[in-house]
């Protein structure tokens, strides 16, 4: 059975355990009351930029026992749309394991997906999450990672009905999480003007809004296809509702607001 071991630990989050764990717990709030969501966005940067905006999502958002990951290809390695249907990812907190019945069910509803597992081998953008689920799980927590490697509508829409096909058939209490930073490397003041403009949208539900905003707009969204995505799949099994639970970029923390980066925490829920 495939393990992948940890690409980033070291450089993205601490790869001591304790250190993991303690740092996870200063971003997390741990006596907050948690809610199910349908869905979610939340960013996948350094800990010490984005963890205090995925922090606030995770500490509002009790998790489920199930959980599909979207996230962009950066690495543009492996396939369009790449998925892992078996074995488990390794953190410096131990493994968590693939849903194969989950994967399975995913490949069978669509037929874009590929088992693959160049896609993810040195992806960050689902292994950033993963301490987080291991550090608040309170029960056995299952994935399915899905690295999406295109952007065209009418492939992000299959993929989305493809989810939500399979999750109002599976479980209906998996999560669905979009892994996304926000605009790229402008200024601050410009940041927050395109982040605002693509924001718009994902608080509206509207996916079709979000994907024309992005291309439209020339917002540097990185996971603007798993959002559109989730959003497609949320509004199939009755979301009603998006809230923003936490914004900011990266300026905050550097203090370059030449050249920053946005992160925007986000749940998406049937009231």
């Amino acid at each position: 059975m495939f393990v992948r071991p940890p690409a980033v630990a070291g450089r993205f989050y601490p790869d001591d355990p304790d250190e993991l764990t303690s740092m996870i717990g200063e971003y997390v709030d741990a006596e907050r009351e948690r809610k199910p969501a349908i869905g979610a966005v939340a960013p996948h940067a350094g800990y010490i930029y984005s963890g205090h905006v995925a922090g606030v999502v995770y500490s509002k958002l009790k998790l489920p026992s199930r959980i599909i990951i979207l996230c962009p290809n950066h690495t543009g390695m492996g396939a369009p749309l790449a998925i892992m249907k078996s074995g488990s990812w390794r953190t410096p907190l131990g493994e968590l394991q693939i849903d194969p019945e989950l994967g399975d069910a995913l490949m069978n509803a669509d037929p874009q997906l590929e088992d693959d597992t160049r896609a993810h081998r040195m992806e960050h953008a689902i292994e950033v999450h993963l301490p987080f689920l291991q550090v608040l799980q309170k029960q056995e927590t299952r994935f399915v990672p899905i690295a999406v490697g295109v952007s065209g509508w009418a492939s992000l829409e299959t993929l989305g009905k493809a989810i939500g096909n399979t999750v109002a058939t599976l479980d209906r209490s998996t999560l669905i999480l979009a892994s996304s930073d926000m605009n790229h490397y402008e200024s601050d003041a410009v940041t927050r003007i395109k982040d605002a403009r693509a924001i718009d949208p994902l608080l509206r539900l509207d996916p079709r809004g979000l994907h024309d905003t992005v291309r439209q707009e020339g917002i540097s969204m990185c996971g603007a296809g798993p959002a559109t995505a989730m959003l497609v799949a949320a509004l199939m099994l009755g979301a009603t509702r998006a809230e923003l639970v936490k914004y900011a970029t990266s300026a905050e923390v550097s203090g370059d607001f030449d050249r920053v980066v946005g992160y925007a925490g986000v749940l998406v829920s049937a009231g």
